[in-house]
């Protein structure tokens, strides 16, 4: 094949970005899209891609699951229906990418990775930032040692609640409403990325506080991630905060012993200019700007040569496990008020 068909279950929000970065993507064809809601499907093909109609359109979901016709299938839908809609797929044969959180629990996470191997697919956590050229540039400048040894990351991600986005908080965290569960994998991903950086350090401890609301999802979280002592006895810690209270906003900035590099918007739009900045001891600054890049179509870019080409997805089972495991360890820092170990 030269080309992966894809299918999308369900009629999400963010098929706004996601469906036309399946079109887009040289080594991607969309095949078909369904939805539980009689006409959603073919009104979301209708709205975001109106020029682009030789698209099945399902009111069934199992209908695209066993679509001769699909490879591979983008599972966008709530939360708590990722694990079950991903193993239907999986054991249909389909490869399958899974909107983050790839699931609620890492127990979960272990059923669909056993599930793909024993289909022989690919299945990847669709976190699209990560494919954006400016965090390897990031990278590069971490692992130069240019701002010396890393001993703290901060990333703060938020938006502001509309009315139309009322439902990511319309229940509790335990069902995968709130924040955490929308935008915290997010800041989570980001600075167990950075401290990963530096040898693959994983969090220690952790503890964070939340402001609930009347169902039990969580509306602002803030905490702390212990990554334990360096070699010579320095601390550590990665700072997040998250809210749909502020405006948007979506940085993390990594410190180290030298200076501090920052990427200032992990979510940016396919005409937007990034920018990073970094500054030393010395009082050396820059800024970075980069050519605009669509993260989504190069994710799907990415997934499609996977499949195609028999390549490991480039976020792996282990890294979707390890994010879930802190994300399950900061809502129990929260209901109990208390410093949650990770070891």
């Amino acid at each position: 094949m030269s080309k992966l068909k894809w299918g999308i279950l369900g009629a999400a929000r963010v098929n706004e970005r996601l469906l036309p970065a399946i079109i887009e993507a040289s080594n991607s064809e969309l095949v078909a899209i369904a939805s539980r809601r009689a006409g959603a499907a073919k009104a979301t093909l209708d709205k975001y891609a109106p020029c682009h109609q030789n698209v099945t359109c399902y009111d069934d979901m199992d209908a695209l699951i066993n679509d001769k016709n699909v490879d591979a299938i983008y599972c966008p839908m709530a939360n708590n229906e990722h694990a079950e809609w991903a193993l239907k797929a999986i054991n249909a044969g389909k490869h399958v990418l899974i909107e983050k959180p790839m699931a609620l629990t890492v127990a979960d996470i272990e059923a669909i990775e056993a599930a793909a191997i024993k289909n022989n697919v690919k299945v990847m956590e669709g976190f699209m930032y990560r494919f954006h050229p400016q965090h390897a540039r990031v990278k590069e400048i971490v692992e130069s040692g240019l701002i010396g040894d890393v001993l703290s990351c901060k990333a703060s991600y938020s938006f502001l609640m509309r009315p139309a986005r009322m439902y990511r908080i319309a229940s509790g965290v335990k069902e995968g409403g709130g924040a955490m569960w929308d935008i915290g994998p997010y800041a989570i991903h980001s600075l167990r990325w950075a401290f990963g950086l530096s040898g693959g350090l994983e969090p220690k401890s952790v503890i964070a506080h939340a402001k609930l609301n009347e169902v039990g999802a969580d509306i602002v979280t803030s905490g702390v991630l212990d990554f334990g002592n360096d070699a010579e006895g320095r601390a550590r810690f990665g700072h997040f905060d998250i809210s749909f209270e502020r405006s948007r906003k979506s940085e993390y900035e990594i410190i180290g012993t030298k200076g501090w590099v920052k990427c200032h918007a992990a979510w940016v739009f396919q005409n937007d200019v990034p920018v990073i900045s970094w500054a030393l001891e010395d009082g050396k600054y820059a800024e970075e700007r980069f050519a605009p890049s669509n993260h989504f179509t190069l994710e799907i870019q990415h997934f499609s040569d996977c499949v195609l080409n028999n390549i490991a997805p480039y976020l792996s089972f282990a890294d979707a496990k390890a994010n879930c495991k802190v994300i399950e360890a900061v809502l129990e820092s929260v209901s109990n008020c208390s410093l949650v170990s990770l070891a």
